[in-house]
């Protein structure tokens, strides 16, 4: 769509009645315009100042994860977050979801849309394994994509801060990053979107009981990952179970 001076001038005339709190019906009859004529030019405006909003800056429409996740951590420093994950103080040994966090952000794209963010996070060893690609999608259908996010899960996900999820996901590609694992790739360009950490934080404790706990998954490679354990912690100071 070709933008004109006229379009232009409009434009920043719509954007200075708008920072005044002029109302589109107002500003129609101030420029002259139809109503539906301001209020597209009202939309225009409100989503040309998103774009300019860095991608961890833009409202938080959700964030979840898993019940569960906090089994055998040690969350003596994040009381709060231990009361609100009852399933990771007692675990139900039947669907055990121990020592992963699936972690769901959303943030406003623009009128109506959102953009949503996945991490799959390996909280007893291996930090972040599989990251979901900034995904842009109509604010209704989070309704049904939260579900499905969740959907090897017995239990709903829990509602939680976007500072808790910034702390799980940065903290434990820390913890990995110092066993000698690296996140998986895609994740710089999903962090964008998540942000950093508050500087003031809980402390989580990973690995399971305080230990690295290795669970080797399909797509791993065992035997690398055990032996980089074994350089990085030392004979006996980890867990695994996994097929070499």
């Amino acid at each position: 769509m070709t933008v004109t001076a006229r379009d232009e001038e409009l434009l920043a005339r719509v954007r200075e009645l708008r920072e005044r709190g002029s109302a589109p019906k107002q500003i129609a009859k101030v420029l002259g315009l139809r109503p539906a004529q301001a209020t597209a030019l009202v939309r225009r405006v409100a989503e040309a100042a998103q774009a300019n909003i860095p991608p961890d800056e833009r409202p938080v429409v959700g964030c979840w994860v898993n019940a569960g996740w906090s089994t055998g951590l040690d969350l003596a420093g994040a009381p709060d977050w231990a009361v609100a994950d009852p399933l990771g103080r007692k675990p139900d040994p039947d669907t055990d979801t121990g020592g992963f966090a699936q972690i769901l952000l959303a943030r406003q794209e623009r009128a109506s849309r959102v953009t949503v963010t996945g991490f799959l996070v390996d909280v007893y060893c291996l930090g972040v394994k599989n990251v979901i690609d900034p995904e842009v999608m109509g604010s209704g259908s989070l309704t049904t994509y939260v579900p499905m996010y969740y959907s090897a899960f017995d239990h709903r996900p829990l509602p939680i801060g976007v500072e808790q999820a910034q702390t799980i996901v940065h903290d434990a590609v820390a913890y990995a990053r110092g066993l000698g694992f690296e996140p998986a790739g895609g994740f710089a360009g999903a962090a964008v979107h998540l942000g950093a950490p508050p500087g003031d934080r809980p402390v989580i404790g990973f690995g399971r009981d305080g230990k690295p706990f290795y669970f080797s998954g399909p797509h791993d490679n065992p035997r690398m990952v055990v032996q980089t354990l074994e350089r990085t912690c030392g004979p006996g100071n980890y867990d695994y179970v996994a097929h070499l």
